[in-house]
């Protein structure tokens, strides 16, 4: 006797936009991806990836993608202030990655040293984080020199600092100029921004939340599996779609993320990864406000919501010491 073949449900179709080139710290979504986690959960997930010349936020403001990766609270709080329907679902990293370096043994050793030094700073961080880093701890603006990603000035000036990030600069920076640069993890200095947040409109929120649990959760599994498991076919699929990043590099940023708890730290241990709590965001949006960021009277809860972590997700994952 024959029996008809019984379809499998349509996967649900979605996009995910990253807000750089392909690389570690973006390698839990290419774990969903490449280890069927996505498809497990119901997704047919396509990464998008960000780059120089583009804005995928955009996008997802728009209606053309369904999720977009967010570098950091800052940018949340701005959904709000120009009334962008995006919303913040999920944090992946517990730590902002973003960092200074140093020359060592010139007089720049500890984080109080580092205001009298010329700084090289991008754009985006000198409207962000520098703003912080004036009223927390004195640095100046005077003192800032343009970072285009090339740490060329800063190798050969041994008293600057450069800006960076702590999965990637150290590990280029001990390659080209030689030498290991002191690194200050911003987050360990006060910076308690969120980092590496999955955003979506909040049209998708109401229409649709058992479709952006499932990739919350999916997401987390990946991030997961990505730093405590076989990560080589998520960067195999990093290397398809960057093919200019190393795979030294990905190792080295890897371990950083493990070492320094960029992932899986804090609340995460306990909540999972993803996950967010007001009391931290609402202290964070505090100090934007004394850097001159934003109003005191800004609606910026309608910008990020618990509804979707501090679920548990993925703990059993985790190995065990």
């Amino acid at each position: 006797m024959l029996t008809a073949a019984i379809p499998a449900a349509a996967l649900d179709k979605v996009t995910f936009a990253t807000n750089w080139l392909a690389e570690a710290e973006h390698g839990g979504f290419y774990q969903a991806l490449a280890d069927g986690t996505y498809a497990k959960y119901g997704l047919d997930v396509t990464i998008l990836q960000g780059g120089p010349q583009t804005n995928n936020r955009l996008l997802l403001a728009a209606g053309k993608i369904e999720f977009n990766l967010g570098a950091n609270l800052i940018q949340t709080f701005d959904a709000a202030s120009e009334n962008i329907p995006i919303v913040a679902v999920a944090s992946m990293f517990q730590k902002d990655p973003f960092i200074l370096m140093s020359h060592p043994g010139v007089g720049l050793d500890r984080m109080e040293d580092l205001p009298k030094a010329t700084a090289f700073i991008g754009k985006d961080a000198f409207v962000s984080v520098y703003q912080w880093l004036k009223t927390a701890s004195g640095f100046r603006e005077d003192k800032v020199q343009p970072y285009a990603f090339n740490a060329a000035p800063f190798i050969r000036d041994k008293n600057s600092i450069q800006q960076g990030y702590a999965t990637s600069e150290p590990f280029e920076i001990e390659r080209e100029g030689g030498f290991k640069p002191n690194v200050f993890l911003i987050a360990d200095y006060g910076y308690d921004s969120y980092s590496t947040l999955i955003e979506t409109r909040r049209d998708l929120i109401e229409k649709n939340p058992d479709l952006v649990q499932r990739f919350v959760d999916a997401s987390i599994i990946g991030w997961m599996h990505y730093i405590y498991g076989d990560n080589a076919k998520a960067n195999a699929l990093i290397r398809r779609d960057n093919p200019d990043i190393s795979a030294d590099l990905l190792a080295y940023s890897v371990a950083r993320m493990r070492e320094i708890g960029i992932v899986d730290s804090g609340a995460a241990l306990k909540l999972g990864v993803g996950a967010m709590r007001k009391q931290r965001i609402d202290s964070f949006f505090a100090k934007m406000v004394a850097a001159g960021l934003f109003k005191q009277n800004l609606d910026y809860d309608r910008a990020y919501t618990l509804q979707f972590v501090n679920k548990g997700v993925g703990l059993d994952l985790r190995p065990h010491p």
